[in-house]
């Protein structure tokens, strides 16, 4: 009887408008997930039984199966990625295998498939408007292929029995190696602590990162830590790690910390080595079961690309990007030297991000952290909102305490349409915790737009998005203080969760970002980066903190310039990512004469100016690929450059000072790229409706300043 008492008083089985994130716990995952499983094990059984190859009989009873395990396990995987626990970690890997079974279970089920297959092959198929062929043909692996079905298979619900039960296995191991994966890499990261008591080890570091210090340094006992007087804590999250290798002038620390960074989660108990291994080689496995050769043609199966184009790309940018990044590293050793510096001749790793920050200061006579007083976040949000209603005609108002919220710094945003109606809400999540909050940003889906889904006297549920950042927490009264990189993350994240929220799609399955392919996903949130280099946008966040005085015209244009600064050095950055991402999915043999290190050696003597050190161990915290969505995908962030930077061409075209033109090709954004969610192929339709023609590199090459490189 207690056992039932606690369910009904679950919060993860309760019927809510928004999910309860201030009152779950670790002890209602196993409870929780376990009665959520049975009870939708039991609607599968039923719609089994009774289905139909009819929308009310298929499709409807499917979304709101797997509508509410998604809401359900997003909530908790999400307090996992924001307020880490151990007993939060513990049970969530726990049920982990009881949930990846169920979504098998499903995937596999023999009977919804024919349903979809004889919906397929009936003479109406060609009746049914596209979101819904698009659904059909994303959520049973049937895709079209000139009006031939090809079963993709992708679920495994083809397989042989025998067959299936190893594919089943595999997709439960690797789910436990990503979590694996990803809590060594916070472990790893949480590890590093380098206390420094004597201010001299740490000049050169601004005001800024000394009071970030200091703070971590109060948090772990020392409860007297002054900016001034110290002591300081260095950790290996951003917010620390990169003003270490910015402004350090001791290279010592410099070093220290690099080598730190680069190698967590590669030794002892948290060592990813075998991880990694074990994850390449189940992925193999799995491709072949499917009748692939290698896994990155399963990863391109549901993707724009494929591995040759991929390819192609990737190549057509190393080589516009290698003679600037050549140069980049000749300006910085003759600068270097010009100051004297003792390792201007042999300037490696840790020197590169140092020497950079001092040239970009002397030749635009930018200071990055003078510019933080400008950015303070709560000025950037009104500008990124401002933004917001002259391109796509909306409003974005504060909603604090209409839904629960995890920390008391998370506010809460609710979207208005024109006539003031509310279209969807989010949250934003902006500051680093390192105890216990993952690092990067991301935006995720709490519920999609959806028809079956709404509740009763309304039409349809409205979106709901989150945006987690990791910025500057405000220290002391001063409010959060954002570099321009911090601006640009938070445009990006918010591009994200546009495409989200301004979906006009009703069919919940293939809503906002449901079903967009894979290297398409970055277009809005790339093409938002671009405003952050609009004059009048830019003007409208750059205001000081205290003075109130708008950023000087000079130091806007000295940013406009700076923009291409080192161009060829961060995009052969980029391409060295997603480069050994397709040579470990492709080409690489687990258990054969290369180490999945050897790849990264080989690749990065095409990708990296100055190879990398011998005992570098990136891949062990390359969580996009091993821990993340992006395997065998890494390679989109460049393909929706190209798309990213082409759409926002066609504002340039317009004229970005013709207000009228502006909005109206804003309007046709909204229309195209952020309302047709995953209900119209992107490339072949989407893009081309928005932009009249195919997309072109020719903008991303010109925005970077590389085109001079190609011709």
């Amino acid at each position: 009887m207690a056992a039932e008492d606690s369910l009904s008083s679950n919060p993860l089985l309760q019927n809510f408008e928004f999910p309860p994130f201030d009152v779950v716990d670790a002890h209602h995952v196993r409870p929780g997930i376990r009665a959520l499983l049975h009870q939708l094990e039991a609607e599968l059984e039923q719609l089994e039984k009774t289905v139909e190859p009819s929308w009310p009989k298929l499709v409807e009873p499917l979304e709101k199966i797997i509508d509410r395990l998604t809401v359900v396990w997003g909530m908790i995987n999400h307090l996992k990625a924001v307020k880490d626990t151990p007993e939060l970690r513990a049970a969530i890997e726990e049920v982990q295998p009881e949930k990846v079974k169920f979504q098998l279970r499903l995937g596999q089920s023999k009977p919804i498939y024919n349903a979809f297959k004889s919906i397929r092959e009936s003479p109406d198929w060609n009746t049914l408007i596209e979101a819904r062929q698009r659904l059909i043909c994303a959520n049973y692996g049937i895709r079209l292929f000139s009006a031939q079905i090809k079963e993709a298979v992708l679920s495994g619900i083809a397989l042989e029995d025998d067959k299936r039960e190893e594919f089943n296995k595999i997709e439960q191991e690797l789910e436990k190696l990503s979590h694996k994966f990803s809590e060594n890499v916070l472990d790893a990261t949480k590890k590093f602590e380098k206390l420094i008591t004597d201010k001299k080890e740490i000049e050169g570091l601004p005001p800024s990162a000394l009071g970030l210090f200091a703070q971590a340094a109060v948090s772990k006992g020392h409860e007297n830590a002054t900016a001034d007087a110290g002591p300081w804590l260095i950790t290996l999250d951003a917010p620390s790690y990169l003003p270490v290798m910015q402004h350090a002038t001791n290279r010592a620390l410099r070093e220290e910390v690099y080598r730190a960074y680069l190698s967590r989660a590669s030794s002892g108990e948290l060592d990813n080595t075998a991880i990694i291994d074990q994850i390449l080689k189940l992925r193999l496995e799995k491709a072949k079961l499917l009748g692939y050769s290698n896994y990155a043609e399963v990863s391109m199966a549901t993707k724009m690309a494929t591995v040759e184009t991929a390819d192609e790309l990737l190549e057509k940018l190393r080589s516009a990007s290698w003679a600037p990044a050549v140069q980049d590293i000749e300006d910085l050793k003759s600068f270097a030297k010009d100051q004297g510096a003792i390792e201007a001749d042999s300037l490696t790793h840790w020197d590169i991000t140092f020497w950079s920050e001092r040239l970009r200061e002397s030749k635009y006579d930018i200071n990055e952290e003078e510019l933080r007083p400008y950015f303070s976040l709560p000025k950037v949000m009104a500008g990124l909102f401002g933004l917001a209603k002259t391109l796509f005609g909306i409003d974005v108002a504060p909603a604090d305490g209409v839904a629960p919220v995890w920390n008391s710094d998370v506010r809460f945003y609710c979207i208005k349409d024109s006539s003031g109606n509310p279209t969807a809400y989010f949250y934003f999540d902006p500051y680093s915790r390192p105890s216990e909050k993952r690092d990067g940003a991301w935006m995720d889906e709490v519920f999609s737009r959806s028809r079956v889904m709404a509740q009763k006297g309304s039409s349809v549920r409205l979106p709901v998005a989150q945006m987690v950042c990791n910025q500057t927490p405000p220290v002391g009264d001063k409010p959060s203080l954002m570099t321009f990189r911090e601006v640009e993350t938070v445009f990006h994240e918010f591009g994200h969760a546009l495409q989200h929220m301004l979906t006009k799609e009703d069919e919940g399955l293939v809503a906002g970002i449901r079903n967009i392919e894979w290297d398409a996903v970055e277009l809005p949130s790339q093409f938002m980066e671009n405003w952050c280099y609009h004059r009048d946008t830019l003007m409208s966040i750059a205001k000081h903190y205290q003075t109130g005085e708008t950023l000087p015209e000079n130091v806007y244009k000295k940013l406009l310039a700076a923009r291409t600064f080192r161009a060829g050095s961060l995009s052969l950055r980029q391409l060295k990512f997603a480069t050994v991402d397709l040579e470990l999915h492709t080409k690489y043999v687990p258990g054969g004469t290369e180490s999945i290190y050897d790849v990264d050696q080989r690749v990065s003597m095409k990708t990296q100016v100055i190879p990398p050190l011998p005992e570098d161990r990136f891949l062990c915290s390359f969580s996009h690929i091993f821990a993340g969505g992006y395997a065998a995908g890494y390679y989109s962030y460049k393909w929706a450059e190209v798309l990213s930077a082409d759409a926002f061409s066609a504002f340039e075209d317009a004229g970005l000072d013709d207000i009228k033109a502006v909005k109206e090709t804003g309007q046709r954004f909204r229309n195209t790229i952020l309302a047709l969610g995953g209900g119209k192929a992107p490339l072949q339709q989407v893009f081309v409706e928005f932009r009249g023609r195919e997309p072109s590199p020719e903008p991303l090459l010109r925005h970077n300043g590389l085109l001079v490189a190609t011709a």
